[in-house]
């Protein structure tokens, strides 16, 4: 397995390759089989749908307007395979460890600072930042790095009324968002897998993009912890690692910030990371891609699109080499 140094000194394998998809998606289509014949010889086991797995989660409900202009025909990911397939290395590297250590994470107080280059500077709590613009359903599909992809019932709103409303200086030309980095509370952090807080970032005029989505909830409730409770963007036409969870900061910033995975391995994470079928990942292709849910290992790959399919971002690209600013 390859490995990679640490400042540290310490030699790691490659966080995507710690859990190869493959093995896990194996893993849960055998149990998959194992709960069908079950439930088919005598009803003892019974898969649940989407619907009642949220129901069954206990969390708070959360009233939002279905925006018609932002919905896929794609078929919607179960719940429970959107809920414990995860990368939220801050919880662990394996896909299922966020669904089972984020239980930790205490999402109340929880407050957001926007500092940098914007005229009224200010921290929201989570509850201020519920009522800043109306909610809205929004169903995007999102895609990994790593060859998978999901679609999700996300609730939250556009990140350009936030931008709008501290009034960035003419010298804001990115915005960096930092992620909580607690040891208490996030196991993953003991691990120099990342340099932690884990950091992204957007460029201005990406951010206020009306696909651009600072997301509170999915599925009709509040964010699961796993997925980036309490609140997080939502980026559905770039890798998923471009859409910054737990967010605690946001920086308006006259440079281009730096980005965790871009500073762990510049050559494999670029700062733009746009779905792109015609740049391959190093170490595997980006032609197509596994959607979570569809019974994993053994269904047929599908053909993956550019921008993930939003066309309406292209023109925020014109002229730039994509394959050059990958």
């Amino acid at each position: 397995m390859p490995l990679y140094r640490r400042p540290n000194g310490i030699d790691l394998p490659f966080p995507s390759e710690i859990t190869p998809r493959e093995v896990f998606e194996s893993r849960r289509s055998f149990m998959r089989q194992i709960a069908v014949g079950a439930a088919g010889a005598g009803g003892l086991l019974e898969l649940s749908t989407s619907d009642a797995w949220a129901q069954a989660s206990g969390a708070q409900k959360l009233a939002a307007k279905a925006n018609p202009a932002y919905v896929v025909m794609d078929k919607a990911t179960p719940y429970k395979d959107a809920t414990t397939y995860n990368n939220f290395y801050e919880f662990g590297t394996e896909k299922s460890y966020p669904a089972e250590n984020a239980g930790s994470l205490k999402t109340r107080p929880w407050t957001v600072a926007i500092e940098g280059e914007v005229k009224k500077p200010m921290t929201l709590d989570i509850d201020s930042l519920l009522k800043l613009a109306p909610l809205e359903e929004r169903i995007y599909r999102l895609r990994c790095v790593e060859g998978w992809s999901m679609v999700i019932p996300w609730i939250g709103y556009s990140l350009s009324a936030l931008i709008k409303k501290v009034e960035p200086t003419g010298s804001a030309k990115y915005l960096e968002f930092t992620t909580l980095a607690d040891n208490r509370q996030m196991p993953g952090l003991r691990a120099p897998v990342l340099e932690w807080p884990y950091v992204e970032g957007l460029r201005m005029d990406e951010a206020m993009h009306p696909l651009a989505l600072l997301s509170v909830g999915m599925y009709g409730q509040v964010l699961p912890n796993q997925s980036g409770a309490p609140v997080r963007m939502v980026l559905p036409w770039k890798y998923g690692f471009k859409s910054a969870k737990s967010i605690v900061k946001i920086r308006f910033l006259k440079d281009q910030p730096q980005t965790a995975w871009n500073i762990a391995a510049a050559r494999e994470y670029g700062f733009y990371s746009n779905v792109n079928p015609d740049v391959d990942h190093p170490r595997w292709s980006q032609a197509t891609e596994r959607r979570i849910g569809e019974d994993g290992f053994f269904t047929k790959k599908r053909k993956t699109l550019m921008f993930n399919g939003y066309n309406e971002v292209a023109s925020l690209y014109a002229g730039m080499d994509l394959k050059k600013y990958f």
